[in-house]
Protein backbone atom coordinates (compact mmCIF):
# COMPACT_ATOMS: atom_id res chain seq x y z
CA UNK A 1 0.00 0.00 0.00
CA UNK A 2 0.95 3.54 -0.48
CA UNK A 3 1.84 6.06 2.26
CA UNK A 4 -1.33 6.35 4.00
CA UNK A 5 -0.80 9.62 5.65
CA UNK A 6 -3.12 13.08 5.38
CA UNK A 7 -3.37 16.21 6.62
CA UNK A 8 -7.02 18.10 6.71
CA UNK A 9 -7.57 21.35 8.23
CA UNK A 10 -10.99 23.18 9.08
CA UNK A 11 -11.61 26.60 9.85
CA UNK A 12 -14.86 27.84 10.75
CA UNK A 13 -16.22 30.97 12.48
CA UNK A 14 -16.52 28.74 15.84
CA UNK A 15 -13.06 26.44 15.03
CA UNK A 16 -9.49 26.09 13.76
CA UNK A 17 -8.47 22.87 13.55
CA UNK A 18 -5.61 20.97 11.75
CA UNK A 19 -4.79 17.09 12.05
CA UNK A 20 -2.25 14.97 10.47
CA UNK A 21 -2.49 11.41 10.64
CA UNK A 22 0.05 8.27 9.36
CA UNK A 23 -2.38 5.11 9.52
CA UNK A 24 1.08 3.23 9.31
CA UNK A 25 2.51 4.87 12.20
CA UNK A 26 3.97 3.44 15.60
CA UNK A 27 1.43 5.55 18.21
CA UNK A 28 3.35 8.86 18.20
CA UNK A 29 1.18 11.89 19.81
CA UNK A 30 0.85 15.21 20.32
CA UNK A 31 -2.50 17.10 21.25
CA UNK A 32 -3.44 20.76 21.65
CA UNK A 33 -7.42 21.25 21.81
CA UNK A 34 -7.41 22.64 24.98
CA UNK A 35 -9.52 19.71 26.42
CA UNK A 36 -8.01 17.70 28.19
CA UNK A 37 -9.69 14.74 28.78
CA UNK A 38 -10.44 14.61 24.95
CA UNK A 39 -6.44 14.72 24.72
CA UNK A 40 -6.25 11.85 27.41
CA UNK A 41 -8.87 9.66 25.04
CA UNK A 42 -7.06 11.06 21.60
CA UNK A 43 -4.09 9.68 23.10
CA UNK A 44 -5.70 6.53 23.40
CA UNK A 45 -6.83 5.82 19.66
CA UNK A 46 -3.04 6.54 18.87
CA UNK A 47 -1.45 4.19 21.26
CA UNK A 48 -3.99 1.55 20.43
CA UNK A 49 -4.41 1.87 17.30
CA UNK A 50 -0.37 2.69 16.35
CA UNK A 51 -1.39 5.77 14.41
CA UNK A 52 0.62 8.96 14.57
CA UNK A 53 -1.87 11.41 15.61
CA UNK A 54 -1.17 15.03 15.96
CA UNK A 55 -4.21 17.53 16.20
CA UNK A 56 -3.99 21.20 16.63
CA UNK A 57 -7.22 22.91 17.51
CA UNK A 58 -8.39 26.78 18.53
CA UNK A 59 -12.26 26.73 19.57
CA UNK A 60 -14.80 28.68 21.13
CA UNK A 61 -14.01 27.14 24.91
CA UNK A 62 -15.64 30.19 26.47
CA UNK A 63 -18.83 28.92 24.96
CA UNK A 64 -18.01 25.49 26.09
CA UNK A 65 -16.63 22.33 24.39
CA UNK A 66 -19.21 20.93 22.20
CA UNK A 67 -17.63 22.88 18.84
CA UNK A 68 -14.43 22.09 19.20
CA UNK A 69 -14.65 17.85 20.17
CA UNK A 70 -17.28 17.35 17.54
CA UNK A 71 -15.18 19.70 14.57
CA UNK A 72 -12.29 17.29 16.11
CA UNK A 73 -14.45 14.58 15.25
CA UNK A 74 -15.63 15.90 11.64
CA UNK A 75 -11.61 16.95 10.89
CA UNK A 76 -10.05 13.16 12.07
CA UNK A 77 -13.02 11.48 9.73
CA UNK A 78 -11.71 13.42 7.00
CA UNK A 79 -7.85 12.61 7.19
CA UNK A 80 -9.03 8.83 7.68
CA UNK A 81 -10.88 9.08 4.76
CA UNK A 82 -8.60 10.57 2.77
CA UNK A 83 -5.39 8.43 4.01
CA UNK A 84 -7.04 5.38 3.94
CA UNK A 85 -7.34 5.55 0.06
CA UNK A 86 -8.78 3.38 -2.36
CA UNK A 87 -9.42 0.67 0.42
CA UNK A 88 -7.51 -2.08 -1.59
CA UNK A 89 -5.91 -4.50 0.32
CA UNK A 90 -7.73 -3.36 3.95
CA UNK A 91 -9.04 -6.11 6.34
CA UNK A 92 -12.21 -3.53 6.42
CA UNK A 93 -13.78 -4.91 9.27
CA UNK A 94 -12.39 -4.24 12.82
CA UNK A 95 -13.66 -5.36 16.31
CA UNK A 96 -11.83 -5.36 19.81
CA UNK A 97 -13.05 -5.65 23.31
CA UNK A 98 -11.22 -3.72 26.18
CA UNK A 99 -11.67 -3.52 29.89
CA UNK A 100 -10.56 -1.71 32.34
CA UNK A 101 -11.25 -2.60 36.13
CA UNK A 102 -15.02 -2.85 36.13
CA UNK A 103 -15.63 -1.58 32.88
CA UNK A 104 -15.85 -3.35 29.87
CA UNK A 105 -16.46 -2.03 26.06
CA UNK A 106 -17.14 -3.31 22.35
CA UNK A 107 -16.06 -1.50 19.57
CA UNK A 108 -17.14 -3.28 16.14
CA UNK A 109 -16.19 -1.28 12.83
CA UNK A 110 -16.75 -1.72 9.35
CA UNK A 111 -15.02 0.65 6.25
CA UNK A 112 -18.19 0.56 4.08
CA UNK A 113 -17.80 4.06 2.43
CA UNK A 114 -21.36 4.00 4.50
CA UNK A 115 -22.13 6.20 7.86
CA UNK A 116 -23.74 4.55 10.55
CA UNK A 117 -23.38 4.81 14.43
CA UNK A 118 -24.72 2.70 17.19
CA UNK A 119 -24.01 4.29 20.40
CA UNK A 120 -25.27 2.22 23.52
CA UNK A 121 -22.90 3.87 26.17
CA UNK A 122 -24.85 4.09 29.96
CA UNK A 123 -22.48 7.15 31.35
CA UNK A 124 -23.06 6.69 35.35
CA UNK A 125 -21.94 10.49 35.58
CA UNK A 126 -22.13 13.47 33.16
CA UNK A 127 -18.98 14.35 33.67
CA UNK A 128 -15.19 13.51 34.14
CA UNK A 129 -12.15 16.05 34.40
CA UNK A 130 -14.50 18.47 33.48
CA UNK A 131 -15.72 17.23 30.55
CA UNK A 132 -19.33 16.87 29.42
CA UNK A 133 -19.44 12.88 28.09
CA UNK A 134 -22.64 13.76 26.21
CA UNK A 135 -20.09 15.53 24.09
CA UNK A 136 -18.62 12.19 22.83
CA UNK A 137 -21.27 10.90 21.27
CA UNK A 138 -21.00 14.33 19.18
CA UNK A 139 -17.31 13.08 18.59
CA UNK A 140 -17.96 9.91 16.99
CA UNK A 141 -20.87 11.15 14.91
CA UNK A 142 -18.70 13.56 13.34
CA UNK A 143 -16.02 11.01 12.91
CA UNK A 144 -18.41 8.36 11.01
CA UNK A 145 -19.75 11.02 8.78
CA UNK A 146 -16.88 12.08 7.50
CA UNK A 147 -14.66 8.80 7.64
CA UNK A 148 -17.73 6.86 5.93
CA UNK A 149 -17.48 4.06 8.53
CA UNK A 150 -20.20 2.10 10.09
CA UNK A 151 -19.96 1.75 13.93
CA UNK A 152 -21.30 -0.24 16.88
CA UNK A 153 -19.90 1.24 20.48
CA UNK A 154 -21.08 -0.76 22.84
CA UNK A 155 -20.01 0.14 26.96
CA UNK A 156 -21.22 -3.86 28.29
CA UNK A 157 -20.87 -2.79 31.79
CA UNK A 158 -18.78 -0.28 34.00
CA UNK A 159 -19.56 1.90 36.74
CA UNK A 160 -16.61 5.25 36.68
CA UNK A 161 -17.08 7.08 34.17
CA UNK A 162 -13.67 7.43 33.14
CA UNK A 163 -13.21 3.61 33.13
CA UNK A 164 -16.18 3.97 30.62
CA UNK A 165 -14.78 6.34 28.20
CA UNK A 166 -11.35 5.23 28.20
CA UNK A 167 -12.45 1.26 27.39
CA UNK A 168 -14.36 2.77 24.54
CA UNK A 169 -11.39 4.69 23.18
CA UNK A 170 -9.25 1.99 23.55
CA UNK A 171 -11.45 -0.48 21.80
CA UNK A 172 -12.05 2.33 19.31
CA UNK A 173 -7.47 2.03 18.25
CA UNK A 174 -7.89 -1.56 18.14
CA UNK A 175 -10.76 -2.07 15.81
CA UNK A 176 -9.08 0.78 13.92
CA UNK A 177 -5.58 -0.89 13.71
CA UNK A 178 -7.58 -4.40 12.66
CA UNK A 179 -9.87 -3.23 10.05
CA UNK A 180 -6.87 -1.12 8.38
CA UNK A 181 -4.32 -4.03 8.47
CA UNK A 182 -3.04 -5.13 4.81
CA UNK A 183 -4.79 -8.53 3.99
CA UNK A 184 -2.20 -10.66 2.45
CA UNK A 185 -4.32 -12.62 0.47
CA UNK A 186 -6.21 -9.49 -0.52
CA UNK A 187 -3.42 -7.73 -1.68
CA UNK A 188 -4.66 -4.97 -4.64
CA UNK A 189 -8.01 -6.51 -4.17
CA UNK A 190 -11.42 -4.63 -3.00
CA UNK A 191 -13.09 -6.32 -0.12
CA UNK A 192 -15.92 -6.28 -1.31
CA UNK A 193 -18.70 -8.09 -3.62
CA UNK A 194 -19.57 -4.75 -5.18
CA UNK A 195 -16.08 -4.01 -6.28
CA UNK A 196 -16.28 -0.84 -4.90
CA UNK A 197 -16.63 1.16 -1.08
Amino acid sequence: MADRKATISRDTLETQITVSINLDGTGEARFDTGVPFLDHMMDQIARHGLIDLDIQAKGDLHIDAHHTVEDIGITLGQAFNEAVGDKKGIVRYGHSYVPLDEALSRVVIDFSGRPGLEWHVPFTRGSVGGFDVDLFIEFFQGFINHAKVTLHVDNLRGKNTHHQAETVFKAFGRALRMALAADERMEGVMPSTKGTL
